[in-house]
């Protein structure tokens, strides 16, 4: 039977998908301060709102976190764009409070589709790191140019939902380049089940990992977006700041972001995964009081610039994390939409906080949390990202990484692999020749006839395409 299995998609239309899903908690300050500036609402209820939108975005993820495979990218992200201009654009077209909530969630829910497909076809490509970084990239600079544009054009709650609409609508061509549904998981085997039956029910690896890179990446984001849900309030109140120079220090801060990810991009792996993890962290928390303390524009200016600086390079790291986790791409959903509950719980958290405590207050809190996490996240990174790989490794996988598939050789003479949901089979070698072995049986990695086809045509490919 011929090799009908799609390749990974392209860098390019996830990068698309990621800008359009990450541009709405980017630009939540904005959206927030606008809600409690041009709305009759409180702080806190602005805040509330910047939340349920988020939340929307993290039902999503925990939604769609295993059916990607069964329904397609493509599919999923046209949907997810398309509530994303529908509920953005409701939100700012009417002022009337009820309808503004609503389109809030179903944007956000919009939203964090096209950010879980995004998620799982990084986790399919050969450097996630690397396409993650590009993502958060893009996302930086889309942000950026947004933050010196709106104060520019007039006041009113509508214009950053409009932004992040237009945003969706933009990457709408992207979604043609990627694959519809996978029926090639499909194929009928002999006793009357299906291979997608198989593959969709198998166990996620590192299961104690990856629930506690989940839970720190929760609280961590939710400390990230406590300030940065309440930064305006804190530069124009506390730092004395127009809009137009909180517009300028935000766009000036996301630029930092922008050179941190180049640098995160070209350092690679080199440092691992737990030293930008660790490190990365424990430095943000030290932004984190030095924002929430500033009492003039060098203070806070430095303390956005830095922070934004490092922020992006420890979350492409996180990313890259969670992908090498699972090659399916399921914790890097599963995590991702746990951060984005944490994003949702930011905004109000950061205004009970700044409300109860003050400003300063809500920084010391947020930095110890910050530096609680710092600890486990760097441990999953140690545990697993240093791992070597091993034939119980890759049972436990499911699949076989890349560079194994591209390395298979043919399979000897008078062996029989069985074909099924494995890519990879282990065949025991209790004896050589006629003689028996000394030491423990060998244990040999062989590609199923199916898996070897795939593994020639992904070369072939390669070699016509030049990538």
């Amino acid at each position: 039977m011929p090799d009908r299995t799609p390749a990974p998609p392209a860098a390019w239309p996830l990068v698309a998908l990621f800008t359009s899903g990450y541009v709405a908690p980017y630009l939540l300050p904005t959206v927030v301060g606008r809600l409690d500036a041009h709305l009759p609402l409180s702080p806190a209820q602005a805040g509330l709102i910047g939340s349920v939108l988020l939340l929307g975005s993290a039902a999503a993820g925990f939604t769609l976190a295993s059916r990607i495979p069964r329904h397609g990218p493509r599919p999923l992200a046209r949907l997810g764009l398309l509530l994303a201009v529908l509920g953005y654009g409701t939100a700012a077209a009417t002022a009337q409070l009820p309808l503004v909530v609503a389109g809030a969630v179903l944007g956000g829910f919009g939203s964090g589709t096209a950010t879980a497909v995004a998620a799982s076809g990084i986790a399919a490509q050969r450097d996630p790191h690397r396409t993650s970084a590009l993502g958060l990239l893009s996302v930086s600079a889309t942000a950026g140019a947004l933050y010196l544009t709106l104060p520019r054009l007039g006041g009113g709650h509508w214009l950053p939902f409009a932004a992040i609409a237009l945003v969706a609508l933009v990457c709408w061509p992207a979604t043609g380049r990627l694959p519809g549904a996978d029926r090639t998981d499909r194929t009928d085997r002999a006793d009357g089940s299906t291979d997608g039956a198989v593959r969709a029910s198998g166990r996620l690896p590192y299961p104690r990992a990856g629930m506690v890179l989940a839970g720190a990446l929760m609280l961590w984001s939710l400390a990230q977006n406590a300030l940065w849900g309440v930064s305006g309030r804190i530069g124009a109140q506390q730092a004395g700041l127009s809009e137009v120079t909180l517009g300028i220090v935000f766009a000036a801060a996301l630029g930092a972001g922008l050179l941190g990810v180049t640098a995160a991009s070209a350092l690679g792996a080199r440092l691992g995964r737990a030293v930008p993890v660790g490190v990365g962290t424990v430095v943000i928390a030290c932004c984190v009081v030095l924002a929430s303390h500033a009492r003039g524009l060098g203070s806070f200016a430095a303390g956005e610039i830095l922070w934004n600086a490092v922020y992006p390079v420890v979350l492409s790291y996180a990313i890259g994390l969670a992908a090498a986790l699972d090659p399916r791409g399921r914790w890097a959903v599963l995590v991702g939409s746990t951060s984005s509950l944490g994003v949702a719980c930011g905004p109000v958290t950061g205004s009970l906080l700044a409300e109860g405590a003050g400003f300063p207050g809500m920084g010391l809190v947020l930095g110890g949390l910050l530096l609680a996490v710092a600890g486990p996240m760097a441990g999953v990174a140690l545990h697993v990202g240093g791992r070597p790989l091993t034939p119980g490794s890759v049972r436990r996988r499911g699949g076989a990484p890349a560079a194994v598939l591209a390395a298979g050789a043919g399979t000897p003479a008078g062996s029989v692999p069985r074909v099924g949901a494995q890519e990879l089979e282990v065949v025991e070698l209790p004896e050589l020749r006629g003689r028996p072995l000394r030491l423990p049986p060998l244990r040999v990695l062989l590609l199923s006839p199916a898996a070897a086809r795939r593994g020639r045509e992904r070369a072939r490919r390669r070699i016509r395409t030049g990538v």
